[in-house]
């Protein structure tokens, strides 16, 4: 089977393809046929050793995928073989085939497709757990979303609107705020052409009661400076390159909290909890309040131009790669 390896730790254009052996299933392991996997931030991350989990060399990236059950290990009795499932693999998705604890997988909902179950679960679950556990958001509050274009981001603008909040996209170009209100944004704010500390006391000069923010740097400390009382930062990433240095004082003055979100941890640490999310996302998905947009389907061989768009910030919702050449 064919293989998107990293060797080296590195850029994407480190990464090779490789035929290597077809794994076999252990102890409540499934086998995997990959059909399509979905792209996320931290698979720019971890090849280049800057992420949370650094696995051994050599090493697929890939944190998520959809594909079919080949074959199933000792103890599996909730997968057979022929199987549609989805999934979380951390990383290993960029491969034709993929061994996967049976606790990681779940069987695709009815009228979901391949790619859009590759690119469901990591923003999805990401931004419903922020919004509820962590923000637990309420019908009525406003709900300022940093780049609101990208895959996390505009899943939160869906989500906050089916949790009945006010949502304010920010993105930096206008191309990119038509698909955050296209996603039911209710206000829109240019923040390559506006000031963003500016435009927010402008226009909420009561402050926002939670601020989603996969972004980071300069931004983070401009929105929280907008902040209500007893309002929540989430802190969810830091697309933008740079980790903020957070002034304490502004939670003190604001009287509000910072909260962190690892979606990763939340699921090893609360399974069920998380689980009871992925069902109430599917039961969104099925009403239609949730609308996954996959701005661009790379092929296999494409992978190092998948992993450009995210790391130039140009994609505008998720980004595939067809392993299976759909």
């Amino acid at each position: 089977m064919r293989a998107i390896l990293c060797k080296e730790l590195g850029p994407a254009n480190t990464l090779v393809i490789e035929d290597i052996a077809s794994p076999a299933p252990g102890k409540g392991e499934v086998k995997v046929r990959v059909k399509a996997a979905g792209l996320n931030f931290p698979d720019t991350l971890i090849i280049e050793g800057k992420y949370q989990i650094k696995p051994e060399l050599p090493f697929s990236p890939g944190g998520e995928m959809a594909g079919e059950v080949l074959e199933v290990g000792e103890g599996v009795k909730n997968f057979k073989p022929g199987q549609r499932i989805m999934g979380l693999t951390g990383y290993g998705a960029f491969a034709e085939e993929i061994l996967v604890p049976d606790n990681r997988l779940i069987p695709v909902p009815d009228g979901m497709d391949d790619h859009t179950a590759a690119a469901f679960s990591m923003v999805y679950g990401t931004s419903y757990h922020a919004l509820k556990q962590r923000a637990n958001i309420q019908p009525g509050e406003t709900l300022l979303v940093l780049g609101a274009s990208g895959g996390v981001g505009l899943a939160a603008v869906e989500i906050g609107k089916a949790m009945g909040a006010k949502v304010i996209a920010c993105a930096s170009s206008d191309e990119k705020l038509e698909v955050a209100r296209e996603a039911g944004a209710d206000d829109l704010i240019n923040y390559a052409d506006e000031d963003l500390k500016e435009a927010l006391k402008k226009r909420y000069p009561k402050g926002v009661d939670v601020i989603y923010d996969p972004v980071g740097d300069k931004f983070t400390e401009a929105a929280l400076r907008n902040m209500a009382w007893n309002g929540r930062l989430l802190v969810v990433g830091f697309a933008a390159g740079d980790i903020p240095k957070i002034p304490a004082n502004l939670a003190l003055l604001k009287g509000c909290s910072i909260v962190g979100v690892f979606w990763g941890a939340f699921t090893q640490q609360e399974p069920k909890v998380n689980m009871q999310n992925i069902m109430e996302l599917f039961q969104l998905f099925g009403q239609g309040k949730l609308k996954p947009r996959i701005s661009q389907v790379f092929k296999f061989e494409e992978y190092e131009q998948a992993l450009a768009a995210l790391t130039s910030r140009t994609a505008k919702g998720k980004v595939v790669l067809d392993v299976a050449g759909q």
